[in-house]
């Protein structure tokens, strides 16, 4: 399945059910069906698991901890990153962001772990996803071991953006989702 697909179909539904998008308009599009729920809360990061179309999808979130516009002040909806497994789909830590805007077109967002550790994301609509997918399980480690997360990415209006995620509990939320989403 497209990860596009993907996130607009099952995600982002799951994300809606869980109560973390509070906007109205996305709010109605939630069905009763395809709810999250969630498995524990650590740090930063809650696990999740859902079965949208009777497929198990489990996923660690967060929110950032920190986001700034330039120019300040530009509105946008809520941005997160979570790392999914799919086990119907044979995937596992599949790393997502969404920013919260349509990015710009032909535009990589990047993703740097502790100031030195640099992944691109290849970017369509407002999502985001490791470009390399050779390397998403280094992401994942890497993430794993580190402390913060720093995402800049660009709108398709110029707007740039900085989000920083705190990595505080990834990796027992990770141990969580892998044990229940096999």
């Amino acid at each position: 399945m497209n990860r596009l697909v993907l996130l607009r179909t099952m995600i982002a539904p799951l994300i809606l059910s869980v109560g973390v998008l509070a906007t109205p308009a996305l709010a109605q599009k939630k069905s009763p069906t395809e709810q999250a729920t969630l498995l524990g809360q650590f740090g930063d990061w809650g696990a999740y698991k859902a079965d949208p179309g009777g497929k198990i999808v489990c996923f660690a979130l967060s929110k950032p901890t920190k986001g700034v516009t330039d120019p300040p002040g530009r509105s946008r909806d809520q941005a997160y990153a979570f790392i999914s497994t799919r086990p119907a789909e044979k995937v596992k830590n599949e790393v997502s962001v969404i920013v919260g805007y349509p990015q710009k077109a032909g535009y990589d967002a990047e993703a740097t772990i502790d100031g030195s550790t640099k992944f691109t994301l290849y970017t369509q609509d407002d999502g985001a996803w490791v470009k390399n997918a050779a390397q998403e399980a280094q992401m994942v480690a890497t993430m794993r071991k580190g402390s913060q997360m720093v995402v800049t990415s660009e709108s398709s209006r110029g707007t740039k953006t900085t989000d920083t995620y705190s990595l505080k509990g990834i990796s027992e939320a990770l141990d969580k989702v892998s044990a229940e989403c096999k």
